[in-house]
């Protein structure tokens, strides 16, 4: 078995009693003590911290760096303002999604912080392309991610003016004597905070925050149901290079400058396929929500068919959402079934599993707007 790459917190994951499983390349913790369920619910109430060091964090400068990286992602990035943050996705010359990513505009240099899973492919893809012209700096730093609605009264005590964000915002603070680059975003639905820290000083900092009464350490398992409670997709399961943005209910990924009739329309990989299936919406699937009315999980994989038994989807998550009180999935329909209300059917066990098209998040966001 090939060694596994160990994050800053390896160490302390293991004093606490974490259950360690291989994930992207890296030993990561499933869960603790506390176990799966409660580590969610204790998120949903209070704070959870989680270990998200493993996920690639890239520096692009250079002149007009902003129009550079529009000509490998969709996004309207040159009106995106300094401290803000932005979700992205690099795309193929097919309209197919190679990665998404998160992209902040930090003055004289861009920052993004890619997926684990996907970060040397995305940092060839970004020398192939822009090397010649940028420089490309892989950085090595531990990353943190602060999760709850507890998680500005901890951070009101240890950095008060980390609170002064809002959701989708970036600045550069003194966090507890550790010089820290926090975003005001995550990927469980919460208000809370992403905290990218020298490596070396990545486990002082987690120890901190989990001295704090709120904080509990938060594995890999209540991750994904907490992102799948909140509609968000998993890279590789919802969505890959052979799905379109269009396809994955995506559509808000694209910014209007780069949609035909905008002022930089076009000028990224695969424009053709996706700007023509935003206007044509010949799109033959589409991702949507599914709630389950039994009590049987149903998981990644598990066909998607009518009542007749003809086949029209494929689940790409889906498990129980301890908030939501029942099994939930995101998949993909043909297009004719992805409204809300329709009853679809997933295969399980040789049975046919009734479940409810619904819209998403699962929850209601709690994100900190002002």
């Amino acid at each position: 078995m090939t060694d596994l790459n160990r994050t800053p917190l390896h160490a302390l994951h293991k004093q606490l009693g974490a259950k360690m499983v291989p994930f992207a390349g890296y030993d990561m913790p499933v869960q603790y003590p506390l176990g799966v369920k409660k580590e969610h619910e204790h998120t949903r109430q209070q704070c959870g911290l989680f270990d998200v060091s493993h996920m690639g964090q890239i520096l692009v400068s250079g002149e007009n760096v902003a129009e550079a990286l529009e000509t490998l992602i969709p996004a309207d990035l040159v009106g995106l303002q300094q401290g803000q943050q932005r979700y992205g996705l690099f795309t193929s010359s097919d309209g197919g999604i190679i990665d998404d990513l998160m992209v902040v505009n930090a003055g004289d240099h861009f920052y993004l912080v890619v997926n684990a899973a996907c970060k040397e492919q995305d940092i060839a893809h970004l020398r192939a392309n822009l090397g010649t012209t940028h420089q490309i700096d892989v950085l090595d730093r531990g990353l943190l991610a602060l999760q709850g609605p507890k998680a500005r009264d901890v951070m009101q005590r240890l950095c008060p003016q980390a609170c002064e964000l809002t959701f989708m915002q970036h600045g550069r603070y003194t966090l507890a004597g550790h010089e820290v680059w926090v975003s005001r975003s995550g990927y469980t639905g919460e208000d809370g905070f992403e905290i990218s820290v020298a490596a070396e000083d990545s486990q002082a900092l987690a120890e901190t925050l989990l001295a704090e009464p709120e904080v509990e350490a938060i594995g890999l398992g209540a991750r994904d149901s907490l992102r799948l409670e909140a509609g968000l997709c998993l890279y590789g399961h919802d969505m890959d290079l052979h799905t379109t943005p269009v396809e994955a209910s995506l559509i808000w990924a694209i910014g209007k400058p780069r949609r035909h009739g905008g002022e930089r329309a076009a000028g990224f990989p695969g424009a053709d396929v996706i700007l023509h299936q935003v206007e044509a919406k010949d799109h033959t699937r589409k991702r949507v929500g599914l709630v389950a009315e039994g009590r049987a999980p149903v998981r990644e994989g598990s066909q998607l068919v009518d009542e007749a038994g003809n086949e029209i989807g494929i689940v790409t998550s889906g498990g129980f959402g301890p908030s939501v009180g029942k099994p939930i999935a995101m998949g993909y329909v043909s297009r004719e079934w992805e409204a809300a209300g329709n009853t679809v059917y997933a295969l399980v066990r040789g049975k046919q599993l009734p479940m409810s098209v619904t819209a998403m998040p699962f929850v209601a966001p709690g994100y900190y707007r002002g």
